[in-house]
């Protein structure tokens, strides 16, 4: 058997999320489905690092092969993009140590999540678009907060493959590209909903509906509150997923890539 270490990226639009469903087209399972036609009935395993919601997207995800195979690591990427739907495309294929794992050797991830403060034509799946006035300082402001090891119980939904609410954040920042806002968040891990959550707060205070007293409040006290503006799925991305030994990349590469998406 060969072990193979996969990032690709995907358009989430038209996917019930990334982790493979019974009755529904999911990213997972699209690749799966490619791989079949490659490997036949031969039995292999293909893992992501994580899961994403229904409608976000990817600018680099990570997963695992395992399967008995003699193919190049560039010639298995040909095959396999040639089979993919337009919307999934296999960015580079290394080859791995037996023993790793997509999930359980991340020690860091990160997403951005992007705000539009104008109407688009074209790039509706992409962006949320918010009609209000924002103040970007204020949101900077509480978006600090957010740095550190919190309980992020209020921004989490309920889901039995989440053990801690704890997060470590490692870094948070929000940048202006034109007319849009970009919050980009790393951390040791993300739990279900909070990314857009936490958005969802960050938007709020740029409305100036919600304080930074009201952000230290939701971190420190259980709240359902910030379920209520959770963000919607369009204008989150996967932005990268960081293993021992890899290069942490300036910010702004992963912005200035996602900001082609711009109106």
């Amino acid at each position: 058997m060969s072990k193979f270490k996969i990032y690709l990226e995907y358009d989430g639009t038209r996917y019930s999320g990334w982790q493979k469903q019974n009755n529904a087209k999911t990213i997972q399972g699209s690749v799966i489905k490619a791989l079949s036609e490659i490997f036949g009935n031969d039995k292999f395993d293909f893992q992501g690092s994580g899961r994403t919601d229904s409608g976000v997207h990817a600018l680099c995800q990570v997963a695992h092969l395992e399967a008995k195979t003699m193919l190049a690591p560039e010639i298995l990427k040909l095959k396999i993009n040639d089979i993919l739907p337009h919307d999934i495309n296999i960015l580079e294929i290394k080859k791995a140590a037996p023993d790793f794992h997509a999930r359980h050797d991340a020690i860091s991830r990160s997403y951005i999540y992007q705000i539009s403060r104008r109407r688009t034509a074209f790039g509706k799946n992409y962006v949320w678009w918010i009609k209000d006035k924002l103040n970007f300082k204020a949101m900077d402001d509480a978006s600090k907060l957010f740095k550190g090891m919190h309980d992020f119980s209020s921004f989490a939904e309920e889901d039995k493959e989440d053990k801690s609410k704890k997060v470590l954040v490692e870094d948070i920042q929000l940048k202006e590209i034109g007319d849009l806002i970009l919050i980009h968040v790393q951390g040791s891990h993300f739990i279900w909903k909070m990314v857009r959550r936490v958005t969802g707060i960050l938007v709020e205070v740029g409305r100036n509906r919600k304080s930074i007293h009201d952000v230290d409040y939701y971190l420190n006290n259980l709240s359902n509150e910030p379920a209520k503006f959770t963000a919607p799925p369009s204008g989150l991305y996967l932005a990268k997923v960081l293993y021992n030994g890899d290069k942490q990349e300036d910010i702004i590469e992963p912005m200035l890539k996602i900001s082609k998406h711009r109106q």
